[in-house]
């Protein structure tokens, strides 16, 4: 047996000592906590920003020196064997990238990812706890939350069915609640589910492709499924809600190709819409965004034809993997272009990327044209107007482009509020789900997601997947249960939909809310409106550093700059109490 060093005997003193003083500062610290929370309730909410940021400085601190003391052994080459083992579990889960897909989940599996989902989840207020839950913030109860909540449920702002769900994320259990399972109109926090279950059925890296191809015949007949189309049943034999024509054919977007003016096969190509919502035609802003770019997609193109010596073709463009109506059952609006597997820019006739704007009556065809014109400004004389066609389906594939991961839609889409996208991920999650793409079938292929994780869904209907129709329905303790599977570690593809919420009185939607409250920086919440309603969900930090999820959803309000302050305070008040 070696002999003992004298380092190893002074180590173990070292490590002795430590622990002996790490138990007597928590026994101080237990002490002083009833202490420091009496003061922190009655301290104001500026006071309370305050010493917020002092806390977080002193945290970090202290966590510097933990680490260097290393109070807990044992040790192997330099580092404990605790923190590798945690280190090694954790490594590899990727962050907004969602880079090194692994599984169908996507969850990311290679150095090339982001921060792991252990990096993310502490800073939204998950503690660091090891398994026996030591290091845990309290958890808040039930009436204490009750104490808080229920006086600000009465607000006269809010309308006449008022429900609400909070739940602890470390536990799974609801803390409070009132009416959770009574189905409501959600308007944009139904986008929640919609992200959900496109995550689930295709995992954070997908991407969504645009493609030009060789066509066979220039009066292709429209039979042959283009490459990458959905399989057999994608019919759908809906009609618009009110009367609307469910006929798409003005434009042209289901009109085949007649041929006239067409060329011999080897000149004939064709756009093959694959359901990119981000598609753009712009100029890159500051250097590319990630974003697929028809200008990118006519470069490889324009090079893919000389190198078959090809200067003149003639263009279609293929719709067919969308059935159904194009036109929302809203009718024609600003918040939404027709939904369309091909278009660029959202169909947005002005410079904006998101919020309401005119859109154009025909985005397929514009998008045609488009890409007519890159191509032609790259040297390929591209006779007549493009034309509407069926690309056959053994066509030859000329070029691609693909769209940013599905983890960052998602997070887009949640941070904006963006409606083409939540309907073009439903459409997506009908298509990996083998459904329709179409309002009905995405909304049949959402409902079986969620329905496999045994998610809360009585009552529920999911008639879109942006939340503009009145008629979809869910419950608060629905959407807090989404949030919480988004924010469980086992489930790393759902977590762009937590990264994506938008954060108080800094980014998105809420942006221009919470100034000056407890919730500003601490409550981060997918929001919903529409005439008579108003929804917030998200997750939310409570004065103790736990980490809850919450919904709180009012039907009726006549005040919606009231109900929407009501909605806010509520959330603030989580996020401003222990709450035991």
């Amino acid at each position: 047996m070696p002999e003992t060093g004298s380092w190893q005997v002074g180590w173990e003193t070292a490590r002795r000592s430590a622990r002996a003083y790490a138990r007597t500062a928590a026994r101080t610290a237990q002490r002083a906590g009833h202490e420091v929370r009496r003061t922190w309730r009655a301290a104001p909410p500026r006071t309370r920003s305050a010493w917020r940021l002092t806390a977080v400085a002193t945290a970090a601190g202290l966590a510097a020196a933990t680490a260097a003391v290393a109070v807990a052994g044992p040790w192997d080459s330099g580092q404990r064997t605790a923190e590798r083992a945690r280190a090694g579990a954790a490594a590899g889960t990727g962050g907004a990238h969602h880079g090194g897909a692994r599984g169908r989940g996507g969850a990311p599996g290679g150095a090339d990812g982001g921060p792991g989902l252990p990096q993310v989840l502490p800073a939204l207020g998950i503690p660091a706890a090891d398994a026996s839950g030591r290091g845990a913030a309290p958890q808040p109860t039930g009436a204490g939350l009750a104490d808080a909540l229920s006086p600000l449920l009465k607000d006269k702002a809010l309308g006449a069915l008022r429900t609400a769900s909070v739940i602890d994320v470390a536990t799974g259990r609801q803390v409070f609640a009132a009416k959770p399972t009574a189905a409501v109109v959600p308007a944009s926090t139904v986008k929640l589910a919609t992200a959900v279950a496109a995550l689930t059925t295709l995992g954070a890296d997908h991407r969504i492709e645009t493609t030009v191809v060789t066509a066979a015949d220039a009066a292709d007949d429209g039979k042959g499924a283009g490459e990458g189309k959905h399989p057999k049943g994608g019919k759908d034999d809906e009609r618009p809600k009110g009367g609307k024509d469910a006929k798409d054919s003005k434009g042209g977007e289901d009109a085949k190709d007649d041929g006239k003016g067409g060329k011999s096969a080897s000149q004939r190509i064709v756009l093959v819409g694959g359901g990119d919502p981000t598609l753009t035609a712009r100029a890159p802003k500051g250097g590319a965004d990630g974003s697929a770019s028809l200008r990118a997609l006519a470069d490889d193109t324009a090079r893919a034809l000389a190198e078959r010596g090809r200067k003149k073709v003639s263009l279609g463009y293929d719709t067919s993997l969308y059935s159904g109506p194009a036109v929302h059952p809203i009718g024609p609006n600003e918040n939404l272009a027709r939904v369309t597997p091909l278009m660029a820019d959202e169909g947005r006739l002005d410079d904006s990327d998101s919020g309401p704007a005119p859109r154009a009556a025909d985005p397929s065809a514009d998008a045609a044209r488009a890409f007519a014109a890159r191509l032609k400004e790259r040297g390929i004389d591209v006779d007549g107007a493009p034309s509407a066609a069926h690309a056959p389906k053994d066509a030859t594939r000329l070029a691609t482009v693909r769209s940013q991961p599905l983890g960052a839609l998602v997070e887009r889409m949640l941070t904006n509020s963006d409606n083409d996208i939540a309907e073009a991920l439903a459409r997506q999650t009908a298509l990996g789900a083998r459904r329709p793409a179409s309002f009905s079938g995405a909304g049949t292929a959402v409902r079986q997601t969620l329905a496999a994780q045994h998610l809360p869904l009585s009552g529920s209907r999911f008639d879109d997947g942006s939340g503009l129709d009145r008629d979809d329905k869910v419950s608060a303790e629905l959407l807090a249960r989404l949030l919480l599977h988004a924010s469980a570690p086992e489930r790393p593809e759902l977590r762009p939909i937590v990264t994506g919420l938008p954060v108080a009185a800094f980014t998105g939607t809420l942006d221009g809310r919470y100034a000056d409250t407890a919730g500003a920086g601490a409550v981060r919440a997918k929001t919903g409106t529409l005439t008579g309603v108003n929804t917030l969900a998200g997750t939310v930090v409570d004065a103790d550093g736990r980490l809850l999820v919450f919904a709180f959803m009012t039907n009726g309000t006549s005040d919606a700059q009231g109900a929407q302050k009501a909605l806010d305070t509520l959330a603030s008040a989580v996020a401003n109490c222990g709450c035991r």
